[in-house]
């Protein structure tokens, strides 16, 4: 089936040792089964090396060496699996990286904003709502009739309405989805229990207000919404599943919102660094994600119970 994509898309190309916050330090790498077996067929002499690296566990993974760097990454901050090897030996995750893709009628692809690069290009896109064909994919189409997308382009109309202010666009999203914020003390609990990739994340975390405003900052604050919106909303089963996954969006963009203000953040850069943050911290995290969405979840259940 075809394959969609954000306009924006075809701008990311991983940028290596310029990269200001390496994906191969801090992450435990897996290793999939087709790139096992082209490493232990490798012929060349830097193979035998990839293969006394791997920890061969029920998940195959690159075992990190100081600091929890790839032990595959140079001190140029260059894979020396490319350079020895050449791309075709990466692993599936490494050649993947920062792409996630949804599943529906169709097959959609975009870039995630743990990398820090791919947050600077969707944070300086406004033509988030254009969706582009790019191709095939090999994935065959759901079987669920309900259609995320569309309440997707519904949401992006509301965004993309600057006719209308961008608190204003917010709050029609709330009102429309009836979407419940909630107590701050709840949400601040909940940050509280999260797992941590760098524990000084967690006091950062704790500047979250659901009243703070970040002045001066509105589009940037809808580009992050609405990526969030196509990451996650789009493969919602159905109405109360697409409230919960909405709900999860517009707590992340709170929170993305406060961590701005509070650390006074003005450039691209100095803010694409606070959406990376929240991004490889909650929905990088399987766990952190289900956790606050089933908060979420719990929240509209109860608005609704009323």
């Amino acid at each position: 089936m075809k394959l969609y994509a954000p306009s924006y898309y075809k701008k990311f190309k991983c940028i290596a040792d310029k990269c200001d916050h390496s994906c191969c330090v801090g992450w435990e790498i897996d290793v999939d089964p087709e790139a096992l077996e082209k490493y232990e067929n490798c012929k060349a002499p830097y193979g035998a090396e990839v293969i006394d690296s791997i920890v061969k566990d029920e998940t195959p993974h690159f075992k990190l060496v100081g600091d929890e760097r790839c032990p595959h990454l140079d001190e140029n901050g260059l894979c020396k699996i490319i350079l020895e090897l050449g791309e075709d030996y990466l692993c599936g995750i490494c050649r993947e990286h920062p792409r996630f893709y949804n599943y529906t009628s169709v097959s959609e692809v975009g870039i995630g904003m743990s990398c820090t690069e791919a947050a600077r290009i969707i944070l300086s896109s406004p033509d988030y709502a254009e969706i582009l064909c790019i191709g095939e994919s090999s994935a065959d189409p759901d079987s669920i009739d309900f259609d995320g997308r569309a309440y997707r382009e519904e949401m992006y109309r509301i965004l993309a309405d600057r006719t209308q202010s961008y608190s204003s666009r917010l709050t029609e999203i709330y009102q429309r989805y009836s979407v419940n914020i909630g107590e701050d003390s709840i949400w601040l609990d909940a940050i509280d229990s999260l797992e941590y990739l760098d524990d000084s994340h967690r006091q950062l975390f704790t500047k979250y207000s659901a009243d703070c405003t970040a002045i001066g900052n509105d589009e940037y604050r809808e580009r992050f919404l609405a990526y969030f919106i196509y990451r996650h909303v789009t493969e919602a089963f159905d109405i109360d599943d697409l409230r919960s996954r909405l709900s999860f969006c517009l707590f992340c963009e709170r929170l993305f919102t406060s961590l701005i203000a509070s650390e006074n953040a003005k450039s691209l850069n100095e803010i694409a660094t606070l959406a990376r943050i929240i991004s490889e911290e909650i929905e990088y995290s399987d766990d952190n994600t289900a956790a606050l969405t089933e908060l979420a979840e719990d929240l509209n259940s109860l608005s609704r119970k009323h």
